[in-house]
């Protein structure tokens, strides 16, 4: 673990911004979680189709990936796509799709050759064929692989989530395989998407926005955040790194 970590160190170090300050024995996060924000204002403010502020989103989110699976942190959790972002002009929402699928295609080789096994939150069950069969195909295919979990929440909303959970634990309830005397937060959280996981350590939000947007409410209640003004696809490692090197800063209490 501290070899891989001192490997990558010393290759972000010889990019053009230098690396902060990183502690090689921690603390590290087990789970980061990161809202991929900023593709369309990166775009706009390049006079760039919309589509091509997707693609480089892509693209950092392979290299954030292999920036997870180099620092030996085990759970990486990108917010994909929303419920609310059905809103978006029909035009936009089937581009997206578009993009799900060619991502699964084109990064189903090297997900397997760098041992990513996906994973995907959300009601993957409402949408249109081909990003379904697309997800679905990728989750199977990565199964075996036993290194860094990559979630990718699509059509995810976590009041959804929670909805879910709720009415799951009363049909439970109700017929006699739970009592309630036995919910606790470990048993309500046995029911969420996440679960079996741990709560993210860390929350990344790049585009500059102070808000959490309906992801991942209730296992973020300790989340340390970090928010940057850098747009998602301009988001490197070097900005991985130094929202690394802020949370081995930050004393966690956990409200004591």
């Amino acid at each position: 673990m501290k070899g891989e970590r001192a490997v990558f160190q010393s290759m972000i170090s010889r990019n053009a911004e230098p690396l902060p300050a990183l502690n090689p024995t921690g603390p590290w996060p087990r789970h980061v979680a990161i809202i991929m924000d900023g593709n369309r204002r990166w775009a706009r403010a390049r006079n760039l189709p919309i589509a091509e502020g997707y693609r480089r989103g892509m693209t950092t989110l392979r290299e954030t990936t292999r920036a997870c699976r180099d620092f030996g942190i085990p759970i990486l959790t990108v917010y994909g796509f929303s419920e609310e972002n059905w809103k978006r002009e029909a035009t936009e929402v089937s581009l997206l799709f578009e993009l799900c699928c060619a991502f699964a295609r084109n990064e189903l080789d090297a997900l397997r050759r760098e041992n990513v096994r996906v994973q995907v939150l959300g009601r993957v069950e409402a949408l249109p064929d081909a990003p379904r069969r697309a997800l679905e195909h990728l989750v199977r295919s990565t199964a075996d692989n036993d290194g860094t979990i990559l979630n990718l929440a699509v059509n995810y909303s976590a009041r959804t989530e929670l909805k879910e959970a709720v009415r799951a634990l009363a049909c439970d309830v109700q017929s006699g395989q739970l009592q309630v005397e036995q919910i606790d937060d470990q048993t309500l959280a046995s029911y969420l998407y996440t679960a079996g996981m741990p709560d993210p350590d860390l929350l990344i939000r790049p585009g500059g926005e102070y808000r959490l947007s309906n992801f991942l409410l209730y296992q973020v209640a300790y989340t340390e955040l970090f928010v940057t003004d850098v747009y998602w696809p301009e988001f490197g490692r070097v900005h991985f790194a130094q929202a690394l090197a802020e949370f081995q800063r930050r004393q966690r209490r956990f409200g004591n």
